[in-house]
């Protein structure tokens, strides 16, 4: 098992990242990094200790939901946006009804109006549906490929 647990100091600047880039306060999640810079939140009841004898005895490639991506800064998995959608405030991008068909097939949103550079979670409506990446003039859809309406 190729997974390393993230130790409680190292969840606190996790946090503390959450919260200056989207206003999140609270991961409560065991949180494991996987491969790839990719952290993943457990919620079950087996201990830390316990998951480690699972992994000795049998192959456990996953475990937990994936969260975080880390980059030059955090991007919310999916998931994640949905998962943590209660506390979201910050880097929120609300898309109308022709943006969000485009977004939902996989499509870059070109922007009418120049945007900060950052990651931003996207917003429909009342629904958080993932997390893009604006150069300023573009946000760079991250909605995973088996996630997309794939019909025109």
């Amino acid at each position: 098992m190729n997974v390393r647990f993230i130790k409680s100091n190292e969840k606190k600047e996790i946090i503390s990242k959450l919260k200056e880039q989207y206003g999140i306060e609270e991961l409560p999640y065991l949180l494991l990094e996987t491969g790839k810079e990719k952290i993943r939140g457990y919620s079950g009841s087996l201990s830390k200790e316990e998951l480690i004898k699972i992994g000795e005895l049998a192959n456990v490639e996953i475990i937990g939901l994936y969260l975080i991506k880390r980059e030059h800064d955090l991007r919310l998995s999916f998931d994640a946006a949905l998962a943590l959608q209660n506390q979201v405030k910050h880097h929120v991008l609300e898309i109308n009804d022709e943006q969000f068909y485009k977004w939902i097939r996989g499509y870059d949103l070109q922007l009418s109006q120049p945007l900060a550079q950052g990651t931003y979670v996207i917003k429909y409506k009342s629904d958080f549906i993932g997390c893009g990446k604006s150069n300023g003039k573009i946000i760079f859809n991250y909605v995973p490929k088996d996630r997309r309406i794939k019909k025109p």
